[in-house]
């Protein structure tokens, strides 16, 4: 069963804020993303876990994209989903970069690649949204 996904926007966060998303992933899941960044065409940070797609076999894929332009991948043997199961990702909003924390307790800075004055959107696609908060 794959899930659409959810949009959040106008959530003028400014750095030292974070947001927490939650979700269930299907039994059957191969790959979900959560975007984090301005628009649908400006993520600060895409974060990609891969069950099995693109070659890719239980990999963290993050990467950014500005002006619906993608930028370098960075890639992470860190993979604490489980499909059929909860997870959480909680993205903290820095002035140089996105920390990433998983929910087993790995986390991940990932540098700003362009100019962002607040983070006021975040998608996600094949993963059920079960709860989102600001902290």
């Amino acid at each position: 069963m794959a899930f659409k996904g959810a949009v959040v926007t106008n959530l003028h966060l400014k750095p030292s804020q974070g947001v927490r998303v939650k979700g269930y992933i299907a039994e059957d899941c191969k790959v979900f993303s959560i975007n984090v960044g301005k628009d649908a065409d400006n993520y600060a940070v895409h974060c990609n876990p891969r069950f099995d797609q693109h070659g890719d076999i239980k990999k963290l894929i993050l990467n950014s994209k500005e002006g619906n332009v993608w930028g370098a991948v960075m890639k992470k043997d860190a993979f604490p989903f489980q499909q059929g199961a909860e997870t959480w990702v909680f993205f903290r909003y820095l002035e140089d970069g996105i920390v990433v924390c998983l929910s087993s307790g790995e986390q991940f800075a990932f540098p700003l690649r362009f100019p962002l004055e607040e983070i006021s959107y975040v998608s996600l696609m094949g993963l059920q949204l079960t709860s989102f908060s600001i902290e």
